[in-house]
């Protein structure tokens, strides 16, 4: 089938429904992946027990790590103390998806936890409080706020001139939401810094690993993306990488 659309593999985490574990993704980040960047899309389990990220890549065009309410367990980045929840089984795949999409030179892309993922796969590490302080401005909204209100909480990004992003976006500056309470500590070797928030800390980076491009954002462009333009321009690039255009 000439026409097909490309395959874009989404990664689940392991989520509690009722008394069970089930292997979830938000709804939010198939669809906007569908309908902006136009990909039919799998869902690949977070079950190393029972399955290698190399018997999969090979049958995916691209694949999409995820935000979660978990974090990566701190020894993947070289430390021990940490604050879950944590997620081993999607750590694992994870960032075993990242080598083997990269080997096959198909593209990579990442949004809030899977940016995180990538930059720790590739050698770097995260910071784990980016609370207000002397240092950073608050990245996450106030505990205790309804979840839509989580969201709300925006603050603007600077765009690399010379950047993927810019060139997709058309412009020097966005306002983003901003949900995360960890962020990059160490920026891993050969990654292109895309965007910075006003207090210096990375947003978004790309490179490209052999063959594979890959693209990551610490915002949620998939948040109501049917009302934000930028976030609609970020799938197309999704799309059109996929494409190889």
């Amino acid at each position: 089938m000439t026409n097909a659309r490309p395959v874009l593999g989404v990664i689940a985490c392991q989520r509690q429904v009722g008394t069970e574990p089930a292997q979830a993704v938000i709804e939010r980040y198939i669809r906007a992946a569908m309908r902006y960047a136009d990909v039919a899309a799998l869902i690949i389990p977070s079950l190393p027990d029972l399955m290698s990220a190399d018997e999969v890549a090979g049958r995916l065009d691209g694949v999409l790590l995820t935000g979660s309410p978990s974090n990566i367990g701190p020894h993947h980045y070289g430390e021990e103390a940490g604050e879950g929840p944590f997620d081993p089984g999607r750590d694992e795949i994870a960032l075993a998806m990242v080598d083997a999409m990269a080997a096959r030179g198909r593209p990579v892309f990442g949004i809030c936890r899977g940016f995180q993922e990538i930059n720790v796969a590739l050698g770097g590490t995260l910071r784990r409080d980016v609370s207000a302080s002397d240092d950073l401005l608050r990245h996450h909204a106030s505990d205790g706020v309804a979840f839509d209100a989580m969201f709300d909480h925006a603050h603007p990004v600077s765009l690399n001139p010379d950047g993927v992003l810019h060139r997709a976006l058309g412009k020097a500056q966005l306002t983003v939401n901003s949900v995360h309470f960890q962020g990059v500590g160490r920026l891993a070797d050969g990654l292109t810094v895309e965007a910075t928030a006003p207090d210096g800390l990375v947003e978004a980076y790309s490179t490209t690993i052999g063959n594979a491009p890959v693209i990551a954002v610490q915002w949620h462009p998939e948040w109501q993306p049917e009302n934000n333009p930028d976030s609609q321009a970020f799938f197309r690039l999704m799309g059109d990488t996929l494409r190889g255009i």
